[in-house]
């Protein structure tokens, strides 16, 4: 079997802008919280594109849906960062609900892709 390109999933391409996108948001936070919570949701965010290209060098399909799983748990522990940080207003209401509609149709996408693979197998 070959490897997949990682850089074909529309997924994959999803989160990277996602990231991207909580990194502009987590500069806005206070100075204080660099090595708290925005460190947390920054290695998290970026832990959900990676686990997804990790994921696709596996040989096979049930190896790359553990990555994809562990993506998943990724995109899990973003909303709950997020949640926290609304809570606590180092974001906005508005910037709340904008993120996790994005989180959420990333999470959408890989339970379709971990769907897929496993009813390969």
């Amino acid at each position: 079997m070959t490897a997949r390109n990682f850089r074909n999933y529309k997924v994959w391409n999803d989160a990277v802008n996602y990231a991207t996108y909580v990194y502009k948001v987590t500069g806005q936070m206070p100075w204080f919280e660099k090595k708290g919570i925005c460190d947390q949701l920054q290695r998290a965010v970026v832990s959900i594109s990676s686990n997804i290209a990790e994921g696709s060098a596996k040989p096979t399909d049930i190896e790359f849906a553990r990555y994809l799983d562990h993506s998943l748990g990724s995109a899990f522990e973003v909303e709950t960062q997020l949640l926290i940080s609304k809570n606590i207003g180092y974001i906005s209401e508005d910037v709340y609900t904008d993120l996790m509609h994005k989180v959420n149709d990333i999470e959408k996408q890989i339970h379709g892709l971990i769907n897929v693979l496993r009813k390969k197998q």
